[in-house]
């Protein structure tokens, strides 16, 4: 696959584009893998393009204050996680009329947050796992009564499997509990999924090949995610025309309700009887050399210079 290149016109309509990664949430080092790759691919394709960590080392000023001070026409934001992802971000480069990429403050918000997400997905009559909000230790004997095991455990504001942890037993789910506490006060437990696991890239409102994962680990964790050779990425999902078609409207739907634009990653599993189940939405996903989001657009022909340039069109 050649590597891809835009006219000296598409380069000054670009401007100069800051990329915004690093952060200081628990994905700050993915951010930072991310960044690097997007930053490259970026000036590969020919666009005026620099990095802007505003937690980095050396960083004497406050966020804010860098991103005044910085010269940039529009910013492809790829920080993972809270300040970043959740609209923080967003709200500020609105007040400075600065173009960037991705979801706007309410959808970023949204997406950052796993409980709100499924109770408007829920709402919209989409599917989605059962569940339940762990506010309290007290919260685990209801969750047994209302759910049984097994559950995954999460942090309700955490990506990158950060804090997740499945429960098979009351010991288990207090760990988990405590595990996720740990990363939020807000802890949201859901029916544990036993079928396939799926992950849909959607650019521009459409879904690229979507991708099935097969890992030895309990499930597709941290280590499975960023770090592990042993993860399996099909593209061969073992599943009929039909039911890919379902899965594919099924994400681009799911994109729209929670109010995305530009780009996102749609995170699914089946049930036991085969129907799909929603599990969350990414709206500023990994672009790491193990990302899901290149791979998919790799299988539709896509070289990753022209993905991040596709996605830094969405900057208006």
């Amino acid at each position: 696959m050649t590597d891809y290149r835009i006219t000296a016109e598409q380069a000054a309509e670009f401007g100069r584009v800051a990329v915004i990664y690093g952060g200081n949430s628990a994905e700050r080092s993915v951010s930072l893998n991310s960044g690097r790759e997007v930053l490259d691919g970026l000036c590969r394709a020919g666009v005026d393009a620099f990095g802007l960590d505003l937690y980095g080392e050396g960083a004497a000023e406050d966020p804010i204050r860098q991103l005044l001070e910085a010269c940039f026409d529009r910013a492809f934001l790829i920080l993972h996680g809270p300040v970043g992802e959740d609209g923080t971000l967003q709200g500020v480069l609105r007040m400075m009329d600065k173009p960037f990429t991705g979801s706007d403050v309410t959808a970023s918000a949204l997406g950052m947050d796993k409980l709100r997400t499924k109770q408007l997905w829920k709402g919209a009559g989409l599917p989605t796992p059962d569940f339940m909000v762990l506010r309290r230790p007290e919260d685990l004997a209801e969750l047994e009564a209302l759910i049984g095991f097994p559950v995954m455990v999460k942090p309700a504001h955490e990506g990158s499997s950060i804090g997740m942890a499945k429960a098979e037993n009351m010991a288990q789910l207090r760990s988990a509990y405590e595990l996720a506490h740990g990363y939020d006060g807000l802890v949201l437990a859901e029916r544990w999924m036993s079928g396939a696991e799926f992950t849909v890239a959607v650019l521009h409102g459409r879904a690229l090949p979507a991708i099935r994962l097969e890992t030895p680990h309990g499930f597709y964790d941290f280590d499975a995610k960023y770090t592990s050779n042993d993860t399996h990425y099909l593209f061969e999902l073992g599943i009929s025309e039909e039911k890919e078609a379902e899965l594919k409207k099924l994400c681009e739907e799911a994109f729209r309700m929670v109010g995305c634009s530009g780009w996102a990653r749609v995170d699914v599993m089946q049930d036991q009887y085969g129907d799909f189940q929603l599990l969350e939405i990414n709206t500023a996903p990994g672009m790491t050399d193990h990302s899901l989001v290149p791979m998919a657009a790799r299988q539709n022909g896509m070289a990753f210079s022209e993905l991040v340039v596709e996605i830094l069109k969405t900057a208006v």
